[in-house]
């Protein structure tokens, strides 16, 4: 009990955020509450698989996956990086394919 408090209690922990407008504070807190849904549904997808990740764990190996776009010989590209950890587990989980790791753009 005391880890799922302890796991809430960081989840929460945010520094102040400053608005000047209502429809500015309306849509913060309508991201805010929508990034806890998905967080929701994502812990329960790993749990229905079977998985068990550490939070922290998940949102490196997701930040690590990067996707650039280069030129070359007048032909434009999406060059996704490679996916390490559990990234590719995480994508599987929920159902969402990886994207190619060539992907041309014209």
């Amino acid at each position: 009990m005391e880890r799922v408090f302890r796991d809430v209690k960081s989840l929460l922990d945010t520094r102040p955020v400053y608005h000047q407008k209502d429809e500015n504070i309306a849509g913060h807190v309508f991201c805010s509450f929508l990034a806890l849904v998905l967080r929701k549904d994502l812990d329960r997808s790993l749990a229905e698989s079977k998985h068990q990740f550490e939070w922290n764990e998940i949102k490196q190996d997701l930040k690590a996956l990067k996707r650039v776009e280069i030129e070359e010989g007048g032909q434009r590209f999406a060059i996704r990086s490679e996916c390490k950890g559990i990234c590719g587990k995480i994508f599987q989980t929920v159902g969402v394919a990886l994207p190619p790791t060539i992907k041309a753009l014209n």
